[in-house]
This record gives C-alpha cells, sequence and structure tokens, in this order.
C-alpha cells in the first residue's frame, strides 16, 4: 500500500520546497562543453536571440486600461502604475532597460523576480529586478508561497557574507517561462544545454586550427629508432605551430610527415556552425533572418515571417508579462476594472501599400472613419465639418433578400401603366 501511495501521489499536495537552481541544471553537454548562462551567451546566435527578444519586449508601449461599464477601455493616465511601468519603475532604471533585465533573466533562466516596494496603502511604488540565481521557492506549512534570496556582502546593504532575505508573494513579481509544475519555469539554455555545447565546441575548433596557421595536426615517421621522441615532438611543436606554422621544414634521415586530423572541409565545419545557428535559433523560436542567416528568405516571405515572429514568438511572452503583472501589482479592488496591454500594432503595420488597401476597404465598409485611419499613422485628427469622423458606406451595396426588389417594383409598374 505503501508503494501505492508513493505512486499515484495527489497534485493537491506540493512540496514545502521548490528549488529554482537545480531543474535541468547547468554544467557539461555531450560535447565536452560547460554550458551556463555565461557561456552560451559568448555564443553569437544565443545572444542575438535573448538581445532581439530581450529589447523587443523592453520597446513595446505598455499601457494600463480601464474597463467602462459599457464595456470599451480607455487608457489611464492618471494611475501610478502607468507613471512606473512606462517612464521608470525605480529611481536607478528606466522603463526599457528594466522590462530589457527581466526578459534577459527570463530568457536565460526560465525566472524573473522583481522585488516589490509598496506603500501604506499597499500600492506599489517601486519595482527592482532580483538576480534569478539567487532565489528560492518555499512553500509553508499553510500552503502560502514565499520567496528566499540570497544577498552577498557585495551587494548594497549587505551585511553579512551570504544573508537571506525572506520576501512573501506579494511582494515579489514573478513571471516564469515553461515549466512542469505551473511555479517554476526551466531554463531554455539547461534544456537545450546539448545544441548549445556543439556550438560552443564548433567555435573552439576553429579557433584552435586558425591559431595553428589553419594547418592540421599528424605523425612523423622515422625508419630508424627514436632515442628521445619527446624532444623531437617539442622542438617541431615549437618551430613549426602557431605562428611559425607557414616555416619552411627540412626533414632529415628519411624522416616523413603525413596528415591525421581531418580538414574543416571534410569535417563540415561551416554547414554545421550554420545548423548550430538555425538550431539556437529554433530554441528561442527566431525567425533565422533575424539573427544574420538570409539563405532561405526572399522579399516575398520576410515580411510574413515578421509578422509570425509577433503572433507566435512574441505574444506568449506577452501574455505571459500582461497576466503576471495583473496578479502582482493591483489591488484587490482594481482586479477585473484595470488592466495591462503592451501594444503590438506597430509591429503588426505592412507595408504602405497593403496599409492603404485595408484602410480604404474598412473606410468603404463604414467601420473606420478619417480619424480612425489617422489616429493609426500617427497623424493628427481632423475636425468634424470636414468629415474626420464620419462613417460612410457605400451606396451601391444591397440586402441579399432586398436583391432584384427594384427590378419587379419596375415591372410591376410598366404593367400598370399598360
Amino acid at each position: 500500500m505503501n508503494f501505492f501511495s508513493k505512486l499515484f501521489r495527489s497534485r493537491d499536495k506540493p512540496t514545502n520546497y521548490i528549488s529554482t537552481h537545480w531543474p535541468f541544471i547547468w554544467g557539461q553537454s555531450t560535447s565536452g562543453q560547460t554550458v551556463n548562462d555565461r557561456t552560451a551567451m559568448q555564443v553569437t546566435a544565443v545572444y542575438a536571440c535573448v538581445r532581439i527578444l530581450a529589447e523587443a519586449i523592453a520597446g513595446l508601449p505598455l499601457n494600463v486600461y480601464q474597463y467602462r461599464p459599457d464595456g470599451s477601455k480607455e487608457k489611464l493616465y492618471s494611475h501610478s502604475l502607468y507613471h512606473m511601468l512606462h517612464d521608470e519603475p525605480n529611481p536607478e532604471m528606466t522603463s526599457f532597460i528594466f522590462r530589457e533585465t527581466m526578459m534577459s533573466h527570463l530568457l536565460l533562466h526560465g525566472n524573473a523576480y522583481a522585488q516589490i516596494i509598496r506603500n501604506g496603502r499597499g500600492e506599489v511604488v517601486a519595482l527592482y529586478p532580483l538576480l534569478p540565481n539567487k532565489m528560492d521557492v518555499s512553500r509553508e506549512n499553510s500552503g502560502r508561497l514565499y520567496y528566499t534570496y540570497t544577498r552577498n556582502s557585495d551587494e548594497p546593504n549587505g551585511r553579512q557574507k551570504f544573508e537571506q532575505v525572506v520576501l512573501p508573494r506579494e511582494d515579489v513579481l514573478h513571471i516564469s517561462g515553461l515549466g512542469f509544475d505551473g511555479l517554476i519555469g526551466y531554463s531554455p539554455i539547461a534544456m537545450a544545454k546539448n545544441a548549445i555545447g556543439i556550438a560552443i565546441a564548433t567555435e573552439e575548433y576553429g579557433a584552435t586550427f586558425f591559431v595553428n596557421g589553419a594547418t592540421t595536426g599528424g605523425i612523423l615517421e622515422h625508419p630508424g629508432i627514436v632515442k628521445d621522441p619527446e624532444r623531437l615532438r617539442q622542438s617541431w611543436k615549437a618551430q613549426f605551430s602557431g605562428k611559425n606554422n607557414h616555416s619552411l621544414a627540412v626533414l632529415e634521415e628519411g624522416m616523413t610527415f603525413k596528415q591525421m586530423a581531418i580538414p574543416p572541409n571534410e569535417a563540415q565545419f561551416l554547414e554545421t556552425r550554420k545548423f548550430q545557428i538555425n538550431e539556437i535559433a529554433r530554441i528561442f523560436r527566431v525567425p533565422p533572418h533575424m539573427v544574420g542567416d538570409l539563405e532561405k528568405s526572399s522579399f516575398s516571405n520576410i515580411e510574413e515571417m515578421g509578422l509570425n515572429f509577433v503572433i507566435y514568438t512574441l505574444n506568449p511572452w506577452i501574455v505571459r508579462w500582461e497576466q503576471a503583472m495583473q496578479q502582482a501589482l493591483l489591488l484587490p479592488a482594481e482586479k477585473g476594472r484595470l488592466s495591462f496591454r503592451f501594444n503590438v500594432d506597430g509591429l503588426l503595420r505592412g507595408d504602405y501599400q497593403s496599409r492603404m488597401n485595408g484602410y480604404a476597404v474598412a473606410r468603404q465598409n463604414g467601420w473606420m472613419s478619417a480619424n480612425d485611419i489617422r489616429e493609426l499613422e500617427n497623424m493628427n485628427p481632423i475636425s468634424d465639418e470636414e468629415g474626420g469622423n464620419l462613417y460612410l458606406i457605400n451606396g451601391n451595396l444591397t440586402k441579399l433578400k432586398d436583391a432584384g426588389l427594384f427590378g419587379q417594383t419596375a415591372g410591376g409598374n410598366d404593367n400598370n401603366e399598360s
């Protein structure tokens, strides 16, 4: 019975300790390379993907909306959260830097944490990002979550070498990535460390090859017996490796040199590097053309790939941000009335001709006015006297049930006249 109780454990009985450090831990990959956040960011493809996503989220306009009784919504510029999220979340950072830092934590560690500073009324007055590798999530016996942050002595107000600060759940903004328990996200770097390890190993192989003067290693063969092979090896290496690789070698006593290492072209060095770029871009769901691979890009599909990037890559991250902020930053009385929304309309805009064709259809069918179109194009509105707020429809359109009614009426009149 004890065996089955361990096998079929209830989901509503979570453990009291949830570590953010060890799930799918960083470390040595199958290629022998150590993969962590520092070494991964030295791979240009990883750095490019993290920078693209972090800067995209950081650069989007973030607004606070209030719902009206009729179901519509309006921007709430007077709310303190608007100034904090749109301009500066704390006196040391701008909104762009704060969101960029949080998003980089989320992409590398799978979790992003920020300490919430509140006033006496419980309103949020500041947000400070916290390093995710120093945070642990635990659960009290009552079931409430709390966060333990380990602060070093070199950090501000750090008195001891390792000082632990316990933060309640309501004082932490926690944005988590993909995870298996719904609480802690797993690091994409740790999950894909083997693919990133191959990229690191490939770069290391290329660096070693070119440091050696683009010449592979080999074997010195002697027809007789060499009394001191180690001295011969070191002498050859000192004279014909590295910068001296292109020196003229003179082989005496019937010695011959045979190349043993596989040349880069036979090892498919460039093909491997190109594949690993696409592999890393696939991990972060970034289109290859955004990391410099334009092999399969053309004028006809690059705009579509950009739209897919917004819809299928940015949008899930945006939803995570919006829902986490709504859960942690709003007061209980504000939930249901206020919401946070990122504005991605600028990223979804097509080329000029496509936009004008779309505006023409909307204008002719009466669901957009001239001022609606001018607002989307960042133009000033025109007055009502000039027809700025008029909604016009095409007068030639007729209801389906009324099709042919005019002809029947005209025919009836002709018969009456005859």
